[in-house]
């Protein structure tokens, strides 16, 4: 456990805390990162010693998602290849983002994000895949993929739809607005709020009561939700990573990023 440059992993009695580790960088995503978040959750898959799986970020913000500074490279995609990639080769590499995910949401123990101040983007997309989301009161949570010009992949829309219902799902996808915590209690996609500051502690007191239950019918219960929930996820979404590299190189999203980093308005041409 530790091996990991951006991960803190502690255990104790069959609940283990994982911990971003990259706060002077506001815990981007970055390759580095959802490497070893992948890696830990394919190690942690089956872990029959393991009742319950916390993610946490820093005490007061969870992640910043993708860096737009490297926005390309930190979702898979070089920024400056010595020779321009095929498509092949550009495929592959945007899988980082949809393979880490996947892995969280087949990790059988029972999984808890606890969320303090902001997740944004990839951070809001990993958080999905766990089965439960505790938020401080101060938490937000925000997709700013479309406003900036892209669409959101990482398999994310049918995890989102199926959690807060179709109409709330475009909403909060489409708009790209922060939203806070009781509202998205209210929307079903946190599970409970806490105090700001206690999220940590009231997701390790709901993985405490997980850790005295038999784990076998916790797990098979996991499992058989899962499967109903989730049976056309991938069948809705298989497309998602080509339709993420086309919008990439689109002249939209090029407007979008260089808009934000000149605090002004895009003007969106369809291009």
């Amino acid at each position: 456990m530790s091996d990991y440059e951006h991960l803190i992993v502690e255990e104790a009695d069959g609940i283990v805390t994982v911990r971003l580790n990259r706060e002077p960088f506001r815990n981007t995503l970055n390759r580095k990162l959802m490497k070893e978040l992948t890696e830990f959750a394919r190690d942690f898959r089956t872990a029959p010693h393991v009742r319950a799986i916390i993610l946490r970020g820093a005490d007061t913000f969870f992640s910043a998602g993708a860096d737009l500074g490297s926005f390309g490279e930190d979702r898979g995609v070089p920024s400056e290849p010595a020779e321009k990639p095929g498509l092949l080769a550009l495929r592959e590499a945007v899988l980082s983002g949809p393979d880490m995910c996947k892995a969280w949401e087949e990790i059988e123990p029972v999984t808890i994000a606890a969320i303090e101040g902001y997740c944004v983007g990839g951070a809001a997309a990993l958080v999905l895949c766990c089965d439960f989301r505790i938020a401080g009161e101060g938490a937000m949570m925000r997709l700013p993929e479309v406003p900036l010009g892209i669409n959101m992949s990482w398999r994310t829309l049918p995890r989102l739809a199926t959690i807060a219902g179709p109409s709330r799902a475009k909403r909060f996808t489409m708009f790209g607005e922060p939203t806070k915590a009781a509202t998205l209690h209210a929307w079903g996609m946190v599970d409970e709020v806490a105090p700001s500051g206690g999220a940590y502690a009231e997701a390790f007191a709901w993985a405490q009561k997980l850790a005295a239950l038999p784990p076998i019918p916790v797990r098979m219960t996991k499992e058989a939700i899962n499967a109903a929930a989730n049976a056309l996820h991938h069948a809705s979404t298989f497309m998602d990573r080509d339709q993420y590299l086309l919008t990439f190189l689109s002249e939209d999203f090029q407007e979008g990023v260089k808009a934000f980093f000149e605090k002004r308005k895009p003007d969106f041409k369809g291009k």
